[in-house]
Formats: C-alpha cells, structure tokens, sequence
C-alpha cells in the first residue's frame, strides 16, 4: 500500500497539494506575524504539510478538545479559514472537471471543511485506531492493494 500512496502522493502533489499547501503556509505566516494568533500560525504549518502529502494519514477530532478549539475556530474562521476553503473549493471544482481528478477534487471538499475549523483536530497514520471520544473527520481516499 506503500507505493500506492507514494503515487497518489505525487498525483496529489502535482494536481493541487503544491499550491494548497503554500495557502495554508501564508495563514500561519500571517498569523505567526499577529502574535497572538501564533497557536493558529503552528497549525496552519502543520494542516500545510497535511496539504501536501495526505495519503496514508488522516485527520481525527480530539477527545479532550473543548470551548477553547471552539473560540479558536470561530477567530480562525474569521482571519483565514473561509480564504483557504474557497481555495480548496475552486481546486475542487477545476479537478472535478476532470475524470483521473475527480477523486482529488472529492479530496479538496473534505479539506475545505477542514480549513474552515481545524482546531481540535489531529494529523494521525491512516492505520490509527480512534480511542475513545475521538472520530475520523477527514480521510482522503486511500490506495487499495489487490490482496
């Protein structure tokens, strides 16, 4: 499953991570420069690197996250999360024009929600097993192996 998520990887790199990931990079610089948002400038680094090489990981809500993810994610929403989900949303749309895009442009609408609320949320390998509390919020599709 490796080399298949190795390929998608490139695909994905190639079709829309690239630019996706340099978006998520100019929020956390933006908000790395406003100080006090300097908690959201590391997880927007961390959603830009998620941005740009997704297979084989997946995105998990937090147990513990609770009213301060909350107040975060409406700031966040207010200063940079609706510019990247349209970002991600056009992405979208221009892959979804495509055949071989469509399931990368699937992809960009489950970031766009993503982007909008990323707080509270972690970065996990696909083979993680949720523990109590926590869901799967985002997972790209993943590469089948012909066992």
């Amino acid at each position: 499953m490796g080399a298949i998520n190795f390929i998608l990887n490139i695909l994905w790199l190639v079709l829309c991570g690239l630019w996706m990931a340099i978006g998520w990079a100019i929020a956390g610089a933006v908000m790395l420069i406003l100080i006090i948002t300097i908690p959201f400038g590391i997880a927007a680094f961390r959603f830009a690197g998620y941005a740009l090489w997704p297979f084989g990981r997946t995105i998990v809500e937090k147990s513990d996250a609770g009213a301060p993810s909350v107040v975060g994610n409406v700031i966040w929403f207010l200063l940079a999360g609706i510019w990247i989900a349209i970002g991600h949303l056009t992405t979208g749309v221009l892959l979804c024009l495509t055949i071989i895009g469509i399931p990368f442009g699937v992809a960009n609408f489950k970031l766009a929600f993503l982007a909008l609320f990323p707080l509270g949320k972690e970065i996990v390998p696909i083979d993680y097993t949720p523990q109590a509390g926590e869901r799967v919020v985002v997972s790209v599709p993943q590469g089948r192996s012909a066992d």
